[in-house]
């Protein structure tokens, strides 16, 4: 290993108190660094619950309530990463105190990567190939100068063991906005009255949330609460989402064997591959005949059979290995 590298994070929010995709990714991304020997501080940019510095998984995080100085942490830190809405502003202080900069990138729209145009950036981390290919044709148009100096794809990281269980009975949706699909849920919900469905309420988007008598509503779910609350209580897991640039959920839930009835954007094609089912979001029939196929018992062994080999093929370790390398070169470069 090479020497233990200070690592000063920003970013908005982080779980339990968000439980958002991207939040999760990051644990999932500083867990192995932590477990490398290095100190990784987490700085979060908005207020929330916490008000005193607090430890999340080995993490060390900093509320914006502590009303610490981040600048300072900055100047002392080996190198410095953030992603979303974080990205301009700590940027900006890695440059002035000539930090390394990483950018962990969770989406394509162009904000993604022009927040990284303005030079400077070490290393930029993709959560899929389609997303990098995507990054290629923005800094095309772009002077090499600015661009980032390296990439790398990490996916994000699910662990099987930490998820996998025992399916349950119910069609679930995560997150239940207009974008995510809530009308879809309410829409089967209402035609399928023989089926019990779970809807799960989601970190951002106004929820649709049916009342209806075989609709459960979930209200906020921690991440590490989704086995026991969710994945042990659903049989299929519900993603007609208009954009996914990976689709996390997706993966937890094929870590038990539960197949994926998902719109087909880029990034769900990417992560479940083989093992999903494809219907387009705008087809509700479509949604209601393909579901109650998939819930017979021949079709639902085979769907679960393919789910759990997507889960195997998903494994992250070497994702992992490539990361922590990754941002030890960066760091020493």
């Amino acid at each position: 290993m090479s020497r233990p590298l200070r690592v000063v994070v920003r970013v908005h929010a982080m779980p339990p108190e968000h439980n958002a995709g991207a939040e999760h990714m990051l644990v999932g991304m500083m867990r192995p660094l932590v477990e490398h020997g290095h100190d990784v501080q987490v700085w979060l940019s908005q207020h929330g619950g916490a008000h005193e510095p607090y430890v999340y998984q080995g993490i060390s995080v900093i509320p914006l309530a502590s009303r610490l100085d981040f600048g300072s942490a900055v100047r002392k830190a080996d190198l410095v990463l953030s992603h979303l809405e974080s990205v301009p502003s700590t940027a900006s202080l890695a440059r002035g105190f000539g930090k390394p900069m990483i950018v962990i990138c969770h989406n394509t729209h162009r904000p993604s990567f022009r927040d990284m145009a303005a030079g400077g950036t070490t290393l930029a981390v993709y959560n899929s190939r389609w997303m990098a290919h995507e990054a290629e044709l923005f800094f095309a148009e772009y002077p090499k100068g600015v661009r980032p100096r390296q990439s790398l794809i990490v996916r994000p990281p699910v662990v099987a063991t930490e998820y996998a269980t025992k399916p349950g009975g119910a069609v679930t949706l995560v997150n239940c906005s207009k974008e995510k699909g809530g009308e879809v849920l309410a829409a089967l919900a209402r035609r399928m009255p023989e089926q019990q469905f779970l809807a799960v309420t989601g970190a951002y988007g106004e929820q649709i949330l049916p009342d209806l008598p075989n609709v459960e509503v979930l209200e906020h779910v921690r991440g590490e609460d989704m086995r026991t609350q969710v994945y042990a209580r659903t049989k299929v897991l519900l993603m007609p989402s208009s954009y996914e640039s990976w689709g996390r959920v997706g993966v937890e839930a094929m870590a038990s064997g539960i197949p994926v009835l998902a719109h087909p954007t880029p990034g769900l094609c990417e992560s479940l591959a083989d093992a999903g089912v494809y219907v387009d979001r705008n087809d509700v029939d479509g949604y209601e005949a393909t579901l109650r196929q998939l819930l017979t018992p021949g079709d639902y062994r085979l769907a679960s059979k393919r789910a759990k080999a997507r889960s195997a093929e998903l494994d992250p370790s070497e994702d992992l290995a490539a990361w922590c390398a990754a941002v030890e070169e960066a760091a020493n470069a």
